[in-house]
C-alpha cells in the first residue's frame, strides 16, 4: 500500500497516511476539522543507483543463431568477422588470442 502525504490548507497540519489505492482521498483535517485536507504531490520514495540495465540483460529465449555454417573445405573466418573486443561465438581449430593486454605478454600468443 502506498503512503500519501496530506496537508490542511486551513491550519497547515501535515500527515503521511497509509492507504489503499482504491480508498477515497481524505478531506477532513484531524486537527481543525475543516474540509481542506488535500493530498500532496510528492517525489518518488526510491532512488536508482548503479550502471543501469541494458536491453540484452536477462532476456529469456534461445541464443542468437549463427550467421552461416562454415563448410569443411573453407577456412573458418568466425574469429576475424567479430567486432574488436568481442569473443567469437564459434569454435575454431586455432586458439584465439586474448584481447590486447589480457595476458600481459606472458604467453606465446603474442
Amino acid at each position: 500500500m502506498p503512503i500519501y502525504a496530506y496537508k490542511c490548507e486551513s491550519c497547515g497540519f501535515a500527515k503521511d497516511v497509509l492507504q489503499k489505492m482504491s480508498d477515497a482521498p481524505l478531506t477532513d483535517c484531524p486537527t481543525c476539522g475543516a474540509s481542506a485536507f488535500r493530498k500532496q504531490l510528492t517525489a518518488a520514495g526510491f532512488q536508482l543507483k548503479g550502471s543501469g540495465w541494458y536491453a540484452t540483460d536477462f532476456k529469456g529465449g534461445a541464443a542468437a543463431p549463427a550467421t552461416a555454417p562454415a563448410s569443411a573445405d573453407a577456412p573458418s573466418s568466425a574469429a576475424a568477422s567479430t567486432e574488436p573486443g568481442k569473443n567469437a561465438s564459434a569454435k575454431t581449430d586455432a586458439v584465439a588470442a586474448p584481447a590486447a593486454g589480457g595476458c600481459g605478454g606472458a604467453c606465446a600468443c603474442h
